[in-house]
């Protein structure tokens, strides 16, 4: 890994809804809404002669489709998409794969995330399943909102997803994909979501980053009901580790959220050290027993609104469990059904 002491922003600004900015050669940016605090999603669009690929998506909703309407009788008109390519399962990248499939397009993606995918968009929910209810109460959710949550439908992944058609063409770790005018190597991250890829072209020193590799912000960890043992932070780091030897001040990294950079050395470093430095503080605050709800404060050092609550809920059990994994607190379950943690003596 280079050395490297700054991160760069070569655009100040995203493009406008509908609107594409060229950020290398046959390499379009466009940005999509979210119904949430992370507001947006960046897609980009690769020309490959005949067609276009569409590397991740935006959710599956009316507004994104006509964003993507609009994209498409504008700065893409002219040829189809004839590849759609989704760096990870989560439904603000791969929420409009299966609608352009249906237009004849080809899916590519990891075996983990068009599997996990299929599974979540058949699976619907008119209220939290018992082993939800009772993970949250293992996170020592506040009485108050597991009250509310119980009595409202949950977020369905089918809500924000288009139907996925059977079948994809499998990447893995080593693939090597023409992409663009540029053969792409396949390199896959973990911990935010499973077999999550990233593709680092041979030419032109371009990384699509997908939510692996962000500037500004780290993307949430998250254990929940369907692993509740689960340590994503170990397999973050490893990822995180693991990617660094790739990087290099130049190349400049297209990122699934936030502002196109350069500085990627620097900035996994960053990513490492932040986990690192949470998990001592976390360590240290266990001094006093606590469960997952109680260590908001100490790991993210700001106050949780009601709109975060869920992912930092699932973030904060995340930290917990990979203390816990490494033998460096223990947990005691309370009659409310709770986990207590507690630093080892």
């Amino acid at each position: 890994m280079d050395g490297g002491g700054a991160l760069g922003f070569p655009w100040a600004e995203p493009p406008a809804a509908g609107e594409t900015v060229e950020v290398a050669e046959g390499v379009l940016w466009a940005r999509l809404p979210l119904p949430m605090k992370l507001d947006h999603v960046n897609v980009y669009v690769l020309d490959d002669g005949d067609g276009w690929c569409v590397v991740d998506t935006g959710f599956g909703t009316r507004k994104t489709r006509a964003i993507w309407e609009t994209l498409l009788a504008g700065p893409l008109a002219g040829k189809p998409v004839s590849r759609v390519l989704v760096t990870h399962h989560h439904p603000d990248h791969i929420g409009l794969a299966g609608w352009f499939q249906a237009q004849g397009a080809e899916l590519i993606a990891t075996r983990t995330a068009w599997l996990m995918a299929r599974m979540l968009v058949l699976d619907e929910q008119p209220l939290p399943p018992p082993e939800t209810r009772a993970f949250w109460k293992s996170a020592g959710m506040d009485p108050a909102v597991l009250a509310q949550r119980m009595a409202e439908r949950p977020f369905n992944f089918a809500d924000v997803v288009a139907p996925l058609p059977l079948g994809f063409t499998r990447i893995l770790e080593g693939s090597v994909l023409r992409l663009g005018g540029r053969d792409w190597d396949v390199r896959i991250g973990n911990g935010h979501a499973p077999e999550h890829a990233t593709l680092w072209a041979r030419e032109g020193d371009l990384v699509l980053g997908g939510d692996q590799l962000l500037a500004t912000i780290s993307p949430n960890l998250g254990v929940y009901a369907t692993e509740p043992l689960a340590d994503p932070v170990a397999d973050w780091l490893e990822a995180c580790e693991r990617l660094s030897s790739f990087a290099t001040e130049e190349r400049l990294v297209l990122p699934g959220h936030k502002l196109p950079f350069t500085g990627l050395p620097l900035r996994m470093r960053q990513l490492i050290g932040n986990h690192h430095g949470a998990l001592a503080r976390l360590e240290a605050f266990l001094a006093v027993p606590a469960t997952a709800a109680d260590c908001f404060g100490v790991l993210f050092r700001r106050q949780i609104g009601s709109a975060e609550y869920g992912l930092a809920l699932v973030e904060a059990m995340a930290h917990c469990l990979h203390l816990w994994h490494a033998g460096r607190v223990t947990r005691d379950l309370r009659a409310d059904g709770a986990w207590v943690w507690a630093r080892q003596r």
